[in-house]
């Protein structure tokens, strides 16, 4: 059973370079996630990320949606990751907004 976070993140920066933002961030995104990260797959989809990364043996999916004024993660934690999904949450939403502040 799956253990789902959903962030949401307001931003002053514009679709454009908040995806800009998440694309060349998106390494410190999953760098979240316990344990080294064995394998990866992203996509995009228009202004979709939709994503996949194996860590600690379990597989982690979810799709990231750069808007406007605010980008919203839905990412999926199966297993013992399920577990530590508040703790995750948190530094998830950290990592976005150091991302999405204006500078």
């Amino acid at each position: 059973m799956a253990t789902p976070i959903i962030i949401s993140i307001p931003h002053q920066l514009g679709r454009a370079e908040a995806r800009r933002r998440i694309e060349a961030g998106f390494g410190q995104i999953i760098g979240v996630l316990p344990g080294a990260v064995a394998s990866r797959t992203e996509r995009w989809d228009g202004d979709r990320l939709v994503f996949s990364v194996e860590a600690i043996g379990q597989r982690v999916s979810g799709a990231i949606d750069v808007l406007e004024t605010s980008v919203a993660m839905e990412i999926e934690l199966r297993g013992v990751l399920g577990f530590v999904a508040s703790g995750l949450k948190r530094r998830l939403q950290k990592v976005g907004q150091l991302l999405l502040t204006k500078r």
